[in-house]
């Protein structure tokens, strides 16, 4: 046997055992990426930085201050200490931000319905989800847009669920069937909900929407003191609009969830060059201002409850005054504001993985993988909107869903980082493979112990040599992440036993969902 022949039997025994060792059942003590894992290894502003931004955004509450609060919500916050003026805007002395800052909510857990989805925000822990509320459906295959419906919503829950790498569910598509906000409320949460056990972000047009959706909510939970003890479903909410304005029925969605013991997602949502400044680091600023407007507001109403600092700028193409989502800007604004929430402590959220792209291409996959990396890099706590968001957040694909799981996994992988311990640094495995042994690590035991934990590797991404996808049929990413789609979808994943699904729609007139 020639030397060649030989080094070739070794490398095929060793790619035999690596096989192997990859085929075994993945060990969830081992998985190399998993939900809420440190970052804050990136940090786009410097610490004085941090704190002019913050000195700033204090001046601005002191100064500018927030107009057209609802009458409930001025009482609530002239009673904390806030100053109407006779301008009518509500004016926040910085004494009262301090104070509050000190009764709010840290350590927060969001809750799935299933325990083991449960969310800790802690420090620099990192999740992704869904988000974005688009009007629209993708099909990727015809390039077409359609308006979406309570079947687009419930199946992309339902994926959600069988998705390890999105560890939350907010709405991410407005079911436009319905012509009473009601029932467009009642029904994405009834639909939401019946998709997924993991925790769920939901939206409420007006106040009165919240309580026949607590119903449900209180239904599946088992009754009221459950959900209490353990509230599966947070409150999106838009209270603010940018800049610097209360918007009036939001407040009142806002007090009406925190009062039925609901977490609150405190979203401000201004455009750069649009709704806020076009500098990066003043769009920053407006953002944290309003979003310190809003921890006062739900200081106020209930001390310590649990609410997320949303401080969530988006930009403007200055050419054109359109959004865009996908940029290395958006990617920035992201990232300054998670260092936002650290400086205070607080539980934070953002946006970042919208493509301005129409479709899952190479374009929708540059600006979902930047902003996503750079989001989890620095240690943002809940990372909205990360898959399956197009056309700057008007359009929704369910395959790139799909996609979307591969791409959060390897950007996990990049949070994780490089974990530098004393059996990695001893060279005596270099040594003995160098000196005694056959020159590569193919079938070291070191590697095959490795090779799971250390390691992620994509369900679709194709990593085959050119030879082998001919030999496979040339494979396409979007063909395989259709086929996965439907694997998952015709199985039935609807999270409600009978006797629940009876009792809720008893409670409230429900649509009917297509199941397997």
């Amino acid at each position: 046997m020639t030397g060649s022949e030989v080094k070739q039997r070794r490398r095929s025994g060793g790619r035999s055992a690596r096989t192997a060792a990859r085929a075994r059942p993945l060990d969830d003590a081992i998985r190399p990426v998993w939900p809420g894992m440190p970052g804050g290894h990136y940090r786009p502003l410097k610490d004085a930085d941090v704190k002019r931004i913050h000195e700033a955004a204090l001046q601005a509450l002191e100064v500018i201050g927030f107009g057209s609060a609802p009458a409930t919500g001025r009482a609530y916050l002239k009673t904390a200490g806030a100053i109407e003026g006779e301008d009518g805007r509500i004016r926040f002395p910085r004494a009262l931000v301090e104070d509050m800052l000190a009764k709010a909510a840290r350590d927060i857990t969001l809750n799935g319905r299933d325990p083991k989805f449960d969310l800790n925000l802690t420090g620099t822990n990192v999740h992704y989800g869904t988000a974005g509320a688009a009007v629209h459906i993708v099909d990727p295959k015809t390039g077409d847009y359609r308006n979406p419906n309570i079947q687009d919503l419930y199946d992309a829950a339902r994926l959600v669920q069988q998705l390890d790498n999105v560890h939350f569910f907010q709405r991410p598509l407005v079911c436009r069937e319905f012509e009473s906000p009601r029932d467009l409320d009642v029904n994405t949460a009834y639909a939401a909900c019946a998709g997924t056990t993991k925790h769920i972000g939901l939206s409420f047009t007006e106040a009165a929407n919240v309580a026949p959706a607590l119903e449900l909510l209180h239904l599946m939970a088992g009754d009221e003191d459950a959900w209490r003890q353990r509230p599966f479903v947070s409150n999106t909410n838009c209270f603010v609009v940018p800049p610097l304005t209360f918007a009036e029925e939001s407040c009142e969605v806002m007090e009406a969830c925190i009062l039925a013991g609901m977490p609150v997602l405190l979203l401000s949502a201004g455009q750069a060059g649009a709704t806020a400044p076009a500098p990066i680091a003043t769009a920053v600023v407006q953002a944290v201002a309003e979003c310190l407007a809003g921890v006062v507001y739900v200081n106020a109403v209930k001390p310590g409850h649990p609410a997320v600092f949303g401080t969530w700028p988006f930009v403007s193409d200055l050419r054109t005054g359109a959004m865009s989502g996908g940029s290395g800007e958006q990617a920035l604004l992201s990232a300054a504001c998670a260092q936002m929430h650290q400086f205070y402590g607080l539980p934070g959220g953002a946006a970042a993985g919208i493509a301005d792209s129409k479709l899952p291409d190479m374009q929708a996959g540059w600006e979902q993988g930047i902003s996503n990396v750079m989001a989890g890099l620095s240690g943002l706590n809940m990372v909205y909107e990360a898959v399956g968001m197009h056309a700057s957040l008007l359009g929704f694909c369910l395959e790139s869903l799909v996609l979307g799981n591969d791409m959060l996994g390897q950007v996990l992988r990049c949070v994780r980082g490089v974990e530098v311990k004393d059996e990695f640094v001893d060279i005596e495995v270099i040594r003995s493979v160098v000196l005694d042994g056959p020159g590569h690590y193919l079938g070291h035991d070191q590697t095959l112990q490795l090779m799971q934990s250390e390691y992620i590797y994509p369900d679709l991404a194709d990593r085959t040599s050119p030879k082998e996808w001919e030999e496979r049929g040339r494979p396409r990413l979007l063909d395989s992440a259709q086929e996965k789609m439907r694997s998952i979808l015709s199985r039935d994943g609807h999270t409600f036993d009978q006797a629940t699904e009876d009792a809720l729609r008893a409670a409230q007139p429900l649509a009917e969902l297509v199941r397997p």
